[in-house]
């Protein structure tokens, strides 16, 4: 018989400037699987948590991408871009009077009215506009694709849950219109007039919640404007990287599992015949190549059980059941949303040894169907 395809999760340390199908590629090499995926996209300013699933744990991505999640992040008030964050082209913000958070005054009191904004107008249930430039698709089409057509794009308002919305600290400055990463300068110059005020931020968030929105609504709101110049994933669900403080992941999370990553330039020549230099991920491990590499990344990954706790309930089951099941037959259990069924491992065994059998859902008050079933080992 063949070997099984290796299966489970990895939590990667995402790096800045790559973008998170760059973190997938390189999971792909260093695994040798061309099944992998990854439960929600950062984007390549931001860096952090990339939950990254392969082989028959790819079935459960859908419920992970669900999970709630915590963000900390760095607001520039007091200017906006074209795309809410610091990839964007920087602008002035017209639409509403100067607030008194700005021009820099009393830090204190600043913090105090931007702190006050947050808790009338971005906590609990809260109504967002997607940023124009996102991956939301339109008719099949990416919006940011349609943005940088120059086209007209228009997207609904969605209902999302912000639960934390805490300002970690603030500092006073100046900023200019050229660079919108630029740091903050103490006295106004010649390039760099504007006066900003950065707030270090931590949100907790529904799935779907847009951090640069939340930037570019903060701003409106307090009327200066507004935009993030740095962003990070701390955690996703039960998931978090060891920096995470919101005290929402599973205690049980292996942090020493996390897989730290780097941008590398690469550079090659496209099909026009054009040189083109681009950064590509590289995961961090002590191997550059070979089965040693893979063997480590695999030592790093959380197993079936693991990744399934991670995803949503779970629940043992003996073997006859798992045969039944495997056969497509219902089994006499009680759910109420989508669950694992698994059989333990035998006695002195660890959960790595564990069979994940299937996700089955409520057939009826008595019985549990399977919904997605998992090959025997």
């Amino acid at each position: 018989m063949s070997k099984p395809e290796p299966s489970g999760l990895l939590l990667v340390d995402k790096p800045q400037g790559v973008t998170s199908f760059d973190v997938v590629a390189a999971a792909r090499g260093a695994l040798h699987i061309k099944k992998v995926g990854h439960a929600g996209t950062l984007d390549p300013m931001a860096t952090g948590l990339l939950v990254l699933a392969f082989g028959r744990a790819t079935r459960l991505l859908s419920a992970i991408v669900e999970h709630d999640k915590t963000y900390e992040a760095t607001i520039r008030l007091g200017l906006c871009t074209t795309t809410d964050d610091a990839e964007g082209e920087v602008c002035r913000f017209h639409g509403g009077e100067t607030a008194a958070v700005l021009p820099p005054a009393d830090p204190e009191e600043a913090v105090r009215l931007v702190e006050g904004m947050i808790r009338s107008r971005f906590l609990g249930g809260i109504d967002q506009v997607p940023n124009t430039f996102s991956a939301i698709k339109i008719n099949g089409i990416r919006a940011y694709d349609l943005a940088r057509e120059g086209k007209d794009v228009e997207l609904k308002a969605r209902k999302v849950t912000i639960g934390e919305f805490a300002v970690l600290d603030a500092r006073q400055g100046y900023a200019g219109l050229e660079d919108a990463a630029c740091p903050l300068y103490a006295t106004p110059d010649d390039g760099h007039a504007e006066p900003v005020l950065d707030v270090d931020v931590r949100v907790s968030c529904s799935s779907g919640t847009y951090i640069r929105a939340l930037a570019r609504d903060l701003g409106a709101a307090l009327g200066v404007g507004g935009y993030l110049t740095r962003l990070r994933r701390t955690r996703v669900g039960r998931f978090a990287l060891p920096d995470d403080a919101s005290g929402l992941a599973d205690p049980q999370t292996n942090t020493e599992r996390i897989i730290t990553a780097h941008a590398e330039p690469k550079t090659f020549t496209n099909r026009e015949g054009e040189t083109i230099t681009r950064n590509r991920a590289v995961l961090d491990t002590p191997f550059e190549r070979g089965d040693e590499r893979t063997a480590w990344v695999l030592r790093h990954a959380l197993g079936m059980l693991d990744a399934a706790k991670g995803a949503m309930p779970v629940i043992a089951i003996d073997a006859s059941e798992a045969a039944e099941l495997r056969f497509g037959r219902r089994i006499a259990r009680v759910v109420s949303c989508d669950t694992v069924a698994y059989v333990p491992a035998a006695e002195n065994n660890t959960d790595a040894n564990a069979d994940v059998v299937a996700i089955i859902g409520r057939a009826n008050a008595h019985m549990a169907k399977p919904l997605t079933v998992f090959p025997a080992d």
